[in-house]
């Protein structure tokens, strides 16, 4: 797999989820601090769960 180039932006998203999925953050501290809502962070989740967090990053 080669190298791919994120944001901070992209990393922090992605630091944020992986506590969520970890249990160290909850859903809602998660959308507060993405500025997102519930449902897009739930969405984002299961397309990090499904695709991993590489492919996920290309498709937002």
């Amino acid at each position: 797999m080669g190298l791919i180039a994120m944001s901070e932006r992209d990393v922090q998203r992605i630091e944020i989820l992986s506590k969520v999925m970890a249990g160290r953050m909850t859903l809602v501290s998660a959308a507060h601090v993405l500025d997102l809502s519930e449902r897009q962070v739930r969405r984002l989740l299961e397309r990090i769960r499904t695709t991993g967090a590489a492919k996920f990053m290309i498709l937002v």
